[in-house]
């Protein structure tokens, strides 16, 4: 009887959220897994936003830089921690594509994903605590490999598993609900580390924080594996290699889909510019750790101010949300180059650097939300699996060869590298303008 009116209870609250009316919202998911939309929808947002808030914990750009740097490992492996973490998870889901697709129940991917993830996560934190210089630095590089491949398993897997759970005209509010509820403890971390004393930030606390970063993985994988889904279709699970060919064959063969990952390169743009607005603010603001805070808090406040937003719009035509959104952040970077090039006056304002970061973080949040609904909606099936797997994989080894713009830092100022890079997310908003709406 209690889970009965619980279930009641989440209908109640899904039908306020999405304005429920349309009887026919559930025309391209089947009629047993419309039944459990309500429940699929809370329990996709819990999860994600556990997820979301322990990647905020273990940052690889703030909090993991910090860590290695704090147990004096080699300042090569502290390069490595981006593009590792970025695009490991990447470049093998053309792979693990055939793994997936002979799983007709693929939310179980996700679990194991999820709980690889604590394991890695968790054994980063033991490391910092337990080792220091090269020793510390390769355990953790290690770790960060097995954290990074784990990731695709949930990310190959998680796109499936929403399509064949949550109607297509309700994905997009689904990933605004949890990036705005992840921003809110995204947003107390930062105040948390705004407010802590100095003196008490040594290596076990931020050792702690990271094993607690990973708990946080496997509480997500325990919802996860609640969600009800119905089998799906299991063909082209053969030989992995001769698979992963084939489906490259989707990037001359299938138009549309090979426009869609070179905007999506081009979207980059709004990610590779946020740790060079970091680099300019610490030049001019120093490197206080209270700064870390407000950057952080600026974009926990920019995730739930506009995610919620986005995500509605891209239900719509989530096409409009990754135009919009590249252009801001695009314009926003080339204003930040005029600014700090010819105007002192405003480059001399402290609240410029994370009002910018902030109006970045809405940008940003919406090419995500827009990118991630388009290609989830492109396609079903195990065509949207092969989808999400080549187009991961290309944006791996993009990552990787632009994951070295970073040695322009020591050619042209980091506001030059800000300003190359909006114009290739102009280039993008150009190209997404080509691309069909899909909604």
């Amino acid at each position: 009887m209690t889970k009965q009116k619980f279930l009641q209870g989440l209908e109640k609250a899904y039908s306020l959220i999405n304005n429920e009316e349309d009887a026919r919202i559930c025309k391209d998911i089947s009629e047993d897994a419309c039944r459990y939309v309500p429940s699929n929808f809370f329990l996709i947002i819990v999860s994600n936003t556990l997820t979301k808030l322990g990647d905020a914990l273990g940052n690889p750009k703030t909090v993991l830089a910090w860590l290695m740097g704090y147990v004096n490992a080699p300042l090569y492996l502290i390069s490595f921690l981006v593009p590792i973490r970025e695009s490991g998870s990447m470049l093998p889901q053309i792979f693990i594509a055939s793994y997936v697709r002979q799983k007709p129940l693929r939310k179980w991917v996700w679990v194991v994903g999820s709980i690889l993830q604590f394991v890695s996560m968790a054994g980063i934190g033991i490391a910092a605590v337990s080792f220091t210089g090269a020793t510390a630095g390769w355990i953790i590089i290690l770790l960060l490999m097995i954290f990074s491949l784990s990731r695709g398993l949930c990310s190959v897997s998680s796109k499936d598993v929403m399509g064949k759970t949550i109607p297509k005209t309700r994905r997009g509010r689904l990933k605004g609900f949890s990036t705005a509820i992840s921003g809110i403890f995204v947003l107390a971390v930062g105040l948390f580390m705004i407010l802590k004393k100095e003196e008490d930030l040594s290596i076990e606390f931020y050792g702690y924080l990271i094993f607690f970063a990973g708990v946080l993985w496997v509480l997500a994988a325990a919802v996860y594996s609640r969600i009800k889904e119905y089998p799906g279709e299991t063909s082209g699970g053969g030989n992995a290699f001769k698979e992963a060919i084939a489906r490259l064959d989707l990037l001359k063969n299938d138009k549309p889909f090979r426009n869609f990952v070179i905007a999506r390169s081009l979207l980059l743009s709004s990610a590779l510019t946020a740790p060079f607005y970091v680099v300019i603010a610490q030049s001019y603001l120093g490197k206080d750790i209270y700064i870390l805070g407000l950057f952080i808090i600026a974009g926990g406040i920019a995730s739930i101010i506009s995610a919620p937003i986005w995500g509605k719009m891209a239900d719509d035509s989530s096409r409009r949300v990754m135009i919009i959104a590249v252009m801001i952040a695009s314009v926003l970077g080339i204003a930040m180059f005029v600014i700090m090039t010819w105007i002192p006056f405003l480059r001399d304002l402290h609240w410029i650097y994370p009002f910018a970061f902030f109006i970045l973080g809405i940008a940003h949040s919406g090419v995500r939300l827009g990118r991630k609904t388009y290609i989830i909606d492109m396609a079903g099936g195990n065509r949207r699996t092969d989808y999400v797997a080549v187009s991961n994989t290309i944006i791996g080894f993009v990552l990787l060869i632009t994951g070295g713009i970073s040695a322009l830092a020591s050619i042209i100022s980091p506001e030059g590298i800000i300003l190359v890079l909006s114009l290739f997310g102009l280039a993008g908003a150009y190209t997404s303008n080509k691309l069909p709406d899909v909604q």
